[in-house]
């Protein structure tokens, strides 16, 4: 039988408890470890739906990977590149390549009688992935783009719509400018709002075939060609393994292609998120280090009131380090108390945020209109286990003190 196990069951268990001195002292251990661990699961899970949403915002737009000229300025004009069957049969035999679509688009102004406004004009097809689009449409509907006809519609963001005082179903003049000035009259299908102002403030939608018509191009040319991957997690590699097989490549135009991911295309914004990285392991530190130095001075109280005991255990034969297993053992059984009421805070708040979105922002400042959450259950099981392991690791030099108790001492000890 494990005797420091036992004897810390009894005394955690006991009816006595509630009269001990140290009650008090248990008490805000707990609450300490409680609110580290509650506080802890709070900011990884609004961190990480931060940076979640944020990186969804920009693949929802660009998508992970971008091909293009590998001469290319960047900018919203782009040298045109091929997409014909066997660059599509190329790209797509890479086992982390989940969709390849294309696009083109054109730099222009969008002109009511009051406002006008610049613009870039994204020309999209069938094949095109629509669920961010349609995700975020607000009012109206994504209209079915092809790339063999006109449609003659827009999809706009709110912030134009706004600015440029529009509704769906609205005209709107747009013109674009080479060597001449060329207008076209769309028609609102929809408005679409993401709250990401780089984005929203800039791109409209509408159909492949209008836009490849206002750059001159052939039905087989394009901007450039998006690609969806299976995991973002292999971002680095599937860019280094695409380009190097793209290296070569070029079309019959004498095109040579290159590849970018997302991070470069907007490395503002994922410095941006690789900073919240830092903010959680300082609050992760930091919540650990209360929780722990609570629990530590209530160990102190506990060994503290129980010197009787110790000194009657050492003179039954235990040696120091059953009574010191004693103690840690009492001290796992308070640290669990404590996480428990830590994951009923913690988890509350998560799934409360989640479903009722009650905690607002700032869309203007923070690209979202309520808190995001993301917690994975690995992510929560790690919170829990570093938790009870650190605290219990800061509680080992302090149970050294019990070897300081004699037994002749202890005996006289009130």
């Amino acid at each position: 039988m494990n005797l420091p196990l036992f004897i810390a069951k009894r005394i955690y268990n006991g009816p006595d408890i509630s009269k001990q001195v140290s009650r008090p002292a248990v008490i805000i251990s707990m609450i300490g470890i409680a609110i580290g661990l509650a506080v802890m699961i709070i900011a990884v899970s609004v961190i990480t739906g931060f940076k979640s949403e944020i990186r969804s915002k920009v693949t929802g737009f660009s998508s992970h990977l971008l091909v293009t000229d590998v001469n290319a300025v960047i900018g919203s004009e782009s040298t045109p590149i091929i997409y014909n069957d066997s660059l599509q049969s190329l790209l797509t035999a890479h086992p982390q390549v989940k969709h390849v679509q294309r696009y083109s688009q054109k730099a222009g102004m969008m002109k009511t009688a009051d406002a006008f406004q610049g613009i870039v004009a994204k020309g999209i097809d069938s094949d095109y992935q629509t669920d961010f689009l349609r995700e975020h449409i607000i009012q109206g509907e994504l209209t079915q783009f092809s790339d063999t006809v006109s449609t003659n519609t827009v999809l706009i963001s709110k912030v134009l719509a706004d600015k440029l005082q529009l509704n769906v179903g609205d005209k709107v003049d747009t013109y674009f400018f080479d060597e001449s000035i060329r207008a076209r009259k769309w028609v609102v299908s929809g408005i679409y709002e993401t709250h990401f102002s780089a984005f929203d403030g800039l791109y409209v939608f509408t159909d492949l075939y209008t836009v490849n018509r206002l750059n001159h191009w052939d039905v087989d040319e394009a901007s450039g060609i998006e690609i969806a991957l299976r995991d973002d997690g292999s971002l680095e590699q599937t860019t280094f393994e695409l380009g190097t097989l793209l290296n070569d490549f070029s079309d019959r135009n004498g095109t040579h292609y290159g590849v970018v991911n997302v991070e470069q295309q907007n490395p503002a914004v994922f410095s941006w998120l690789e900073v919240l990285d830092v903010n959680i392991w300082v609050i992760l530190v930091l919540m650990i280090g209360i929780a722990g130095f609570t629990m530590i001075a209530g160990l102190l109280i506990i060994i503290i009131e129980r010197t009787q005991m110790i000194g009657v255990l050492k003179s039954l034969g235990a040696n120091n380090t059953t009574v010191r297993h004693l103690f840690l053992w009492l001290s796992v059984f308070l640290i669990g108390r404590g996480m428990l009421w830590g994951n009923i805070i913690g988890l509350a708040f998560y799934f409360v945020q989640r479903y009722t979105g009650v905690l607002t922002l700032d869309p203007s400042t923070y690209y979202m209109d309520k808190v995001p959450v993301s917690l994975s259950f690995p992510i929560w099981l790690l919170l829990n286990i570093g938790t009870l392991v650190v605290s219990v690791l800061m509680l080992v030099g302090p149970s050294y003190i019990v070897a300081r108790i004699h037994p002749a001492n202890s005996m006289r000890y009130e």
